[in-house]
């Protein structure tokens, strides 16, 4: 995969550090280069081990940890000196920063003709919207998801994790993957610039392609798709939910046989996926009483035992504790280095040959007299020169606000 690649990441808070903890799981060695004050998730509450915070902890694994003041000439030096021996830089700052600061893709390429950047920003890199603040928040409303999530007729609703950020770092992780696959193939590198607000536009896919299509506005359903019928979540008797799906002709008429119902897969109301879609209020109303005849797990294990499509609507801890979570290796425990305590972290989506568990998340500048005496060969003296001692430092101030 991405072994013998080594990215700078200078994102913060979010997004950016979660792609680039998703190029450290795809194999990458990732240093997190950080002002004096560090990155500001590691404060963010209400949850800590140790002095780092749990916010901070779920999206810096596998990373090493150096502390450099850009605005100063020690500082710049050495992270230029970075970038000759790198393959890619990350970023999140406002869009006019990384010229101000020497670090646009312009001077990096300079320094190395093969340097891939990647930029994230939060709605677009010129004119009055390039300062605009992009919170997560803030760019869910502006992409239109927040319009078809929630109860119909009901409020707008959040994603209920941070999507917009999320999303912005997973796309930018997937272009500086293959920005880097051809820089390897022609020994030129590029710039790969995400919008936090581009990356939801493209998630809406079908939602966008309807509309441009019928001219029809969609709308939130709750759990219910516009699409398929039936394809919601069902109250049982223990006050739980199932979610079921049963798609298609041969899925369909298993899922009524297990409902107790067979008569109703050729009821003409309901006999093929277009009208199982108009008449679907019809169709719940006679669902809605069958699933309160039982609890939500006996629901899922009958459907499961059956391969129809449904399973009960778990909670967080649920999800994370179920077998398949454990059998996926998605829950992981690291050692806390400083403390020896054991940490639950989450494991990596991808899996193939040579994935390594990543390291615990590391403390603010750690290895920054590592990183530039091995690949720098700098001295003692020098590595002195460079370390930074303002935690106030107007850097920290630069950034352009992505996350919450």
């Amino acid at each position: 995969m991405l072994q013998s690649a080594r990215v700078l990441d200078l994102t913060w808070v979010l997004g950016g550090p979660f792609g680039g903890q998703l190029l450290a799981q795809l194999g990458a060695e990732v240093i997190k280069v950080e002002p004096a004050g560090g990155d500001p998730a590691r404060e963010i509450p209400p949850h800590y081990v140790g002095d780092l915070s749990s916010f901070f902890l779920s999206v810096n694994r596998g990373k090493k940890s150096i502390a450099l003041d850009l605005k100063t000439e020690a500082g710049l030096t050495a992270f230029y000196d970075l970038v000759r021996r790198s393959d890619a830089v990350l970023y999140g700052f406002a869009p006019d920063v990384p010229e101000r600061l020497g670090i646009d893709y312009e001077r990096l390429r300079e320094i190395n003709p093969a340097i891939v950047v990647g930029e994230l920003i939060g709605i677009h890199d010129s004119g009055p919207y390039k300062r605009a603040p992009a919170y997560d928040l803030v760019v869910q409303a502006l992409s239109g998801v927040m319009s078809i999530t929630g109860a119909e007729d009901g409020e707008p609703a959040r994603v209920g994790y941070q999507i917009a950020d999320l999303a912005g770092g997973l796309y930018l992780a997937l272009g500086v993957s293959g920005a880097l696959y051809s820089a390897g193939r022609t020994g030129r590198g590029e710039k790969v610039q995400v919008s936090l607000l581009d990356a939801q536009l493209g998630l809406l896919t079908w939602q966008a392609q309807n509309y441009f299509i019928s001219g029809e506005e969609p709308r939130a359903k709750g759990s219910r798709s516009p699409n398929i019928a039936p394809s919601e979540a069902f109250r049982c008797r223990d006050g739980r939910y199932l979610a079921v799906s049963p798609t298609g002709a041969s899925y369909w008429r298993a899922f009524c046989a297990a409902m107790g119902v067979p008569e109703l897969a050729d009821d003409p109301r309901f006999s093929d996926r277009y009208s199982r879609l108009t008449n679907v209020e019809q169709l719940v109303e006679i669902l809605r009483p069958l699933f309160l005849t039982r609890d939500a797990a006996t629901w899922g294990k009958h459907f499961f035992d059956l391969r129809i499509p449904a399973a009960p609507v778990l909670t967080v801890s649920e999800a994370l504790d179920q077998e398949t979570a454990r059998l996926r290796d998605m829950v992981e425990v690291a050692e806390d280095p400083r403390s020896g305590e054991q940490v639950s972290l989450l494991g990596s989506p991808v899996k193939f040959d040579g994935a390594r568990q990543l390291r615990y998340p590391p403390r603010h500048g750690a290895d920054t007299a590592d990183v530039l005496a091995e690949l720098c060969g700098y001295s003692a003296e020098r590595i002195g020169e460079v370390l930074v001692t303002d935690p106030n430092h107007e850097q920290q101030r630069e950034q352009h606000d992505q996350a919450e």
